[in-house]
């Protein structure tokens, strides 16, 4: 019997796993066509609860797929639907509001379900209020908002808490089409934040920070009145800490801020949610040292021994963070996180593991190194990852550790891993081999062995790059030319080119090797592919030249220009029929991409073209200036944009009534500035907002343009422009700048003026400087020798000068670059330590398109001696340049 017994336990055993491995999703090949004429069954009588709720469920399952439904198929659906109103069955009932919230924006006329939704949401029955109203907002527009106030107000303080929860958060999202609406419900929420349910706490608190989150003063009284009255919920307790930490930063005061003392109070908390919140936003905040940090690193020290995995792993996954900034304040917990290395959790471990490297000794990293190799095939790409980040940052911090690194970052390159990781392994040595000199041959030596096995092209490229750009300056640069050979043998296209690329710069660095380089590219110019073809070509017809001036323009230093830039200019001219040839100088010069930022501060027109589509270039925040600016006719006549201040100054302090940045924009023959303005009064409206600028240093102010308006917190901007004075040597100068306009009173609830009457007023605002960085582009030259020669001594100036008032080379190089605003050369501006004499490599455009390079050799000898050479292509330039230091 038991052998029967345990034979019909086998028989289903293998039925089960038959059964599973038998299953698929029964939805997985669906109709639209079909479903949707099954949505003709909502019309039957009587009718069919079980057999309309799988018609929803399909109808649920293609929206969520992506299925493309039509307009009018989704309205004759979404019609019919409405007859299942009619049915009492409850479940039914609940999936006629899930699909009504996804149908809401693909069919006509859904407002037609009005009224039954108001009906559910004041009825009697509670299953159905909270998910009509979550329905019903989906389907309000701002004209429907006024008259369905009344039942929303009614439901936020509801004593069924899961319609109040409905209602709050519908009234978030009711935000966008009717704020002004939804801001008259402060009091039903302030009353919600009283409810004994923790869930209505939270959402009538968040709701309460969004209506207020404008009103500084008001954000600080919520905070002052809730941390008093203890409330219950916990989430509402971390959306406050948040609220404070953000309020905090806004000030930028750190621990001197009157809210630091709650977020230290909340770290008391009885709740360990809230006490890990209000430590993890203490150590975020920018402006404490490490005896603010010590309460929160103490609390987190403390989860760092919890029996709750979730809490370790909070703990150190956010002592990792702090590690970065303040790695003693965590040095306090090694002893704790030495425990973690052999936690259960690999992911903990991993992160214990991770801080001891950011914290620990020199003398520890051998052992930590070894014991996380043990692990490393079980934990995720992600973990791994923060392993390399982790070898990065200790490899800046212990120089001469980098062998011990770099050779195990050489085994991981070997084990199996997604593309980012790899990616992170490749940065982490190329780091090291741009900031360790005697690093740089074992770290090539290790990538050549990485390409010849992979799968991922952009690394394959970026490596070949790398090779091309550091290889040359090996002492044996002929060892690389095998490796970068084979890819051009055995990849695919895109890295036969880089390949080719990287031969060609080997061909231009070294003379001893132009013969074998020209070699390979003849055989090169028999590829398949055009690229190949016409790479090989042009660089094997500038290689036989022989010229140092043509490698060094087109192999060695390659062209600098902002291809949205080049693209707009390239139009324009075409656009324009010109007997003048097209002249590359009138592009803007490359800066760095914001993938991020559709639109700089103070915005006036629509984002770069090049910006939004998929697959295009990204545009740098220059590009979309110069959109910006040439969309204002009185600057239409500047001609291109030459550069942009990267980072705005402030004129006024932060608290003050009005907000004024400046932003620099320099053209050939002028400098518009552009003034951001913010109004922080709300009983006011500024109008014809304009900056009044004078200067006793020859500039002349030819135009202004006004802001029109600028009303309570929405930014304006408005704009000067000066003409540069004829003497090309006076480039520098100081501006007083009075912001002028005139204000109207205004009732602050609703913004509109008390008159159409106003008066002039004027506001006193910090000086603005034009200084000789803010006429030059700074210009990478990746073989910056090349360069020096190919430029010559025509225009050459010499000067010495004894910086007495710095007192080591690192500041001085600091000062220099801050300015003459040029790009440092081959890692220049890292100064050795001990070291007693520096050279300072700089490149540069001056405006007009005039190149420039500038050698400084610094001397410490009672302060700091430089001997400053700049050579340029136009005298005027370097005579500008060399009396930017005196």
């Amino acid at each position: 019997s038991v052998r029967i017994q345990r034979g019909k336990m086998l028989s289903l055993k293998r039925d089960k796993k038959d059964d599973e491995s038998a299953g698929s999703n029964p939805f997985q090949r669906l109709d639209k066509t079909a479903v949707l004429q099954d949505a003709r069954t909502f019309n039957e009588t009587p009718i069919h609860p079980r057999r309309c709720i799988q018609i929803l469920t399909k109808i649920l399952y293609m929206i969520g797929q992506g299925e493309a439904i039509g307009t009018t198929e989704a309205t004759e659906a979404f019609f019919a639907m409405t007859k299942l109103f009619q049915s009492k069955d409850i479940m039914l009932r609940r999936m006629v509001y899930l699909t009504i919230k996804e149908m809401s924006s693909l069919a006509d006329d859904v407002i037609i379900v009005t009224s039954s939704l108001t009906k559910d949401m004041t009825g009697k029955e509670d299953l159905y209020r909270a998910s009509a109203i979550r329905a019903l907002c989906t389907i309000t527009d701002s004209s429907m908002l006024q008259s369905l106030e009344r039942y929303f107000k009614q439901a936020i303080v509801d004593k069924d808490s899961s319609v109040a929860s409905a209602a709050l958060t519908s009234a978030l999202h009711l935000m966008k089409p009717g704020v002004d609406l939804v801001k008259r419900w402060v009091n039903e929420a302030q009353q919600a934040v009283s409810s004994d349910s923790v869930m209505v706490q939270y959402h009538a608190l968040g709701l309460l920070y969004h209506i207020k989150k404008k009103d500084r003063l008001a954000l600080s009284k919520l905070i002052d009145k809730h941390s008093r009255s203890s409330l219950r919920s916990p989430y509402a307790y971390c959306m406050l800490i948040r609220i404070a930490a953000r309020l905090v930063e806004e000030e930028d005061t750190g621990a001197d801020s009157n809210l630091y003392d709650f977020l230290e109070g909340c770290l008391r908390h009885k709740s360990e949610m809230v006490i890990y919140e209000a430590a993890r936003a203490l150590v975020n905040l920018k402006n404490v040292s490490a005896r603010d940090l010590a309460p929160a690193i103490s609390v987190l020290q403390l989860f760092l021994s919890s029996p709750k995995p979730t809490l370790r792993f909070a703990a150190v996954r956010t002592l990792n963070k702090v590690a970065m900034t303040h790695p003693l304040s965590v040095t306090t917990c090694n002893l704790d996180l030495e425990n973690l290395i052999t936690d259960a959790n690999r992911s903990i471990a991993t992160l214990a593991i991770t801080t001891l490297l950011k914290t620990g000794s020199e003398g520890s990293v051998d052992r930590l190194m070894k014991q996380i190799s043990s692990f490393m095939s079980e934990i995720s790409d992600g973990f791994k990852i923060v392993v390399v980040e982790a070898i990065k940052s200790l490899c800046l911090k212990y120089p001469r550790k980098h062998n011990v690194m770099m050779t195990y970052l050489s085994t991981m390159l070997r084990d199996e891993g997604g593309f980012d990781y790899k990616k992170a392994i490749v940065d982490t040595l190329v780091t090291i081999i741009e900031e360790h000199a005697d690093a740089k041959e074992a770290g090539l030596s290790q990538l050549c062995e990485f390409i010849e096995d992979c799968e991922h092209t952009l690394l394959a490229k970026r490596i070949l790059h790398l090779l091309g750009k550091e290889g040359p300056r090996t002492p044996a640069p002929a060892r690389y030319i095998r490796f970068i050979y084979n890819r051009v043998i055995l990849e695919r296209p895109p890295v036969r080119a880089a390949a080719v690329s990287a031969l060609a710069r080997f061909g231009a660095a070294t003379d001893a090797l132009v013969p074998s380089v020209v070699v390979l590219l003849s055989r090169c110019m028999m590829d398949e592919d055009d690229e190949v073809r016409d790479r090989a070509t042009f660089y094997k017809t500038i290689l036989e030249q022989r010229q140092k001036s043509l490698t060094s323009q087109f192999i060695l230093n390659t062209l600098n220009v902002s291809v949205v830039g080049l693209e707009r200019a390239l139009l324009q001219y075409v656009q324009e029929p010109s007997d003048v040839p097209f002249d590359i100088k009138t592009v803007p010069l490359a800066t760095t991409t914001t993938h991020d930022v559709s639109r700089a501060p103070g915005d006036v027109g629509t984002a770069g073209a090049a910006g939004g589509k998929p697959g295009a270039v990204a545009a740098s925040r220059q590009d979309v200036y110069a959109e910006q600016l040439s969309a204002i006719p009185e600057f239409a006549h500047l001609g291109p944009l030459f550069k942009s201040s990267v980072k705005p100054t402030e004129l006024t302090e932060s608290e003050t009534e009005y907000g004024v940045n400046c932003v620099k924009h320099t053209f050939g023959k002028h400098i518009v500035f552009q003034f951001d303005c913010t109004n922080t009064l709300n009983d006011q409206i500024l109008e014809h907002v304009f900056v009044h600028m004078e200067s006793s240093d020859g500039f002349d102010v030819q135009v202004t343009v006004p802001c029109p308006t600028l009303k309570y917190n929405e930014p304006g901007t408005t704009y000067t422009c000066i003409a540069l004075p004829d003497d090309p040597t006076q480039v520098t100068g100081t501006f007083s700048c009075t912001l002028k306009f005139i204000v109207k009173d205004c009732d602050p609830n609703t913004g509109e003026p008390d008159t159409d009457e106003g008066y002039e007023d004027e506001y006193v605002l910090e000086d603005v400087e034009i200084a000789v960085a803010d006429h030059m582009q700074r210009v990478v030259k990746s073989n910056f020798a090349a360069s020096w020669e190919e430029l010559g001594n025509d225009h050459q100036i010499e000067e010495v000068f004894a910086l007495t008032q710095i007192k080591t080379i690192d500041a001085a190089v600091k000062q220099i670059l801050q300015f003459m605003g040029m790009q440092p050369c081959e890692r220049s501006d890292k100064v050795p330590e001990n070291k007693l004499s520096h050279t300072l490599l700089l490149s540069g455009v001056y405006r007009g398109g005039h190149d420039v390079l500038v050698r400084a050799q610094l001397v410490s000898d009672q302060g700091v001696q430089m001997k400053l050479t700049v050579r340029s292509t136009d005298p005027d330039v370097s005579q500008v340049i060399a009396s930017a230091v005196g």
